[in-house]
């Protein structure tokens, strides 16, 4: 079937959507950073331990003796050369950073304790200081970006890694612990705790036996060291991690699932090149897998991470679709949570995106039905990506495949959808309309499209938006209105025209791109 020809120029403006597929494919990220932005607390960048170990904690001195020290003691106890003191001073100070509500972090800092802290990380005869000095710095490197830069530059990182050798279980979670909030901090200092080769010593920890809150702490440590770009993570790091985190990807701990997904979903997020290093390790079919998981903290990042790969070329999207992923994310615009919702729906406008036989497929898996379905009861916010997945399906169908949109009754939720209140969405539902009335000329079908969109109360709506304060839809209405609604112009629609006329600048989808 001949592909709907709209003029090149406006293809290109369109987001996403035209025949330059090179072009759409560079835009089509713009929209993950909103999502971005909107789920970047979903996973924690640095976590505090407000509880004590219950697992092989070191023997402490003077068992059953509580000590209460003011900070001039643990100033001074810190700096004895006595390591009972230094263990009294040192775990006391550690408590008052473990408390749940205003921990003294800045106060510990200016008390110059940090220092002799690292020191004692040093003490391999006494591990029950190396224990409480690695937990005070695990809540520090908690605190603000200053705080954790205190730690690093207090020369604590070394130190931390070289405890992951330490035959103290308990010793050596905390260094983990550690060093994943200095890592979760940013890509200044996750790169400083990649370039002292904290990454094979991590690996190293990995084992059937191990406890499961130390695997928990271990992936979480891992997925920080994916996170964060510009720039990213270093190509021989990232090497090094995709074979553990496939791993830790079979795994039946939810927390250990999650991590281990948002770590694949910081590593696609990015250009094609990253995307093809998380593909090419066959991690897809597992994915599709866990974006059945009835758990929202294992679906989320697991439906993340595919979003990501679909923004991809062509050829990697391909590879999501044979995995499986249509199978599910029809599924997932039916989800109760309206942010799985939205993501399905930006998976599935991105695979809509790509070229007619990916249209076809999605058209294969009976895609049409739960989209209009969100489009006409989701959220607003869904409603948005269900638009752009629209606007993608429309501009890149053939013939064929633009009659089984229309004939699956997407109209009339787009055009109950003029009256929304963003303009960005607005402008692209009239090109949508414009793009589909084009297509009904050529097939000599333009009368009854047109029928129709007058009884779902269509004309009236485009009519009112001439008028909008907003220049290029008043200007996209009359457009619409002239050319395929207006028998003759009369005199008041040629007045309108002069009015939008003056100062007016043609639409660009490129200014109206996702930010």
């Amino acid at each position: 079937m001949p592909t709907l020809d709209a003029p090149e120029d406006r293809r290109r403006k369109f987001k996403y959507c035209g025949k330059d597929a090179s072009l759409r494919r560079q835009q089509r990220m713009a929209v993950s950073l909103e999502l971005r932005k909107a789920k970047k607390d979903e996973q924690t960048l640095k976590r505090r331990n407000i509880t004590s170990f219950c697992l092989d904690t070191p023997e402490k001195p003077a068992k059953g003796v509580a000590v209460s020290l003011n900070l001039g003691e643990i100033i001074k106890g810190v700096n004895s050369s006595d390591p009972v003191l230094c263990f009294q001073a040192t775990q006391t100070a550690r408590k008052m950073l473990s408390q749940e509500k205003n921990p003294p972090l800045k106060l510990v800092i200016e008390a110059g304790l940090i220092p002799r802290m690292v020191e004692f990380l040093k003490s391999s005869l006494y591990p029950c200081l190396q224990f409480e000095a690695a937990w005070a710095l695990t809540n520090i490197a908690s605190g603000t970006s200053e705080q954790t830069r205190a730690v690093v530059e207090g020369g604590a990182i070394q130190p931390l890694i070289e405890l992951l050798s330490s035959s103290n279980v308990a010793v050596c979670e905390q260094a983990v612990w550690a060093l994943g909030n200095i890592a979760g901090d940013g890509p200044e200092f996750r790169d400083s705790v990649i370039s002292n080769n904290a990454i094979p010593h991590l690996l190293a920890l990995i084992s059937p036996t191990l406890p499961i809150t130390f695997l928990r702490n271990i992936t979480w440590t891992l997925s920080n060291l994916c996170r964060n770009k510009n720039p990213y993570p270093c190509d021989s790091a990232v090497k090094q991690l995709l074979p553990a985190l496939l791993h830790l990807l079979q795994h039946q701990d939810s927390e250990i699932l999650s991590d281990a997904c948002w770590a694949l979903s910081y590593l696609t997020d990015g250009c094609n090149k990253r995307i093809g290093q998380v593909v090419d390790t066959g991690v897809l079919p597992r994915l599709v897998v866990l974006m059945t998981s009835s758990e929202l903290n294992v679906l989320t990042p697991s439906l993340r991470t595919v979003g990501n790969i679909v923004t991809g070329t062509d050829e990697q999207t391909q590879v999501a679709i044979d995995a499986g992923v249509l199978n599910v994310l029809p599924q997932l615009l039916q989800h109760n949570k309206p942010s799985i919702q939205k993501e399905a729906a930006w998976a599935l406008s991105n695979v809509a995106a790509g070229p007619c036989h990916h249209i076809q497929q999605l058209l294969a898996y009976d895609v049409l039905p739960p989209l209009v379905a969100v489009l006409k009861n989701g959220e607003f916010k869904v409603q948005k990506e269900a638009v752009w997945m629209v606007a993608n399906f429309a501009t890149g169908a053939t013939m064929d495949q633009l009659i089984q949109l229309v004939h699956s009754g997407v109209l009339e939720p787009m055009v109950n959808l003029l009256t929304a209140p963003d303009v960005k969405i607005v402008l692209i539902i009239l090109d949508v309309i414009s793009c589909i009335l084009q297509a009904a000329e050529k097939l000599s079908e333009k009368e009854s499209l047109c029928l129709l969109i007058e009884e779902l109360g269509g004309i009236d709506r485009i009519e009112a938006l001439q008028l909008h304060e907003n220049r290029q839809i008043g200007r996209a209405a009359l457009n619409i209105i002239e050319k395929h609604f207006g028998e003759e112009e009369d005199e008041s629609l040629t007045l309108l025209s002069q009015v939008l006329d003056q100062d007016y600048e043609f639409i660009d989808y490129e200014c109206l791109a996702k930010k």
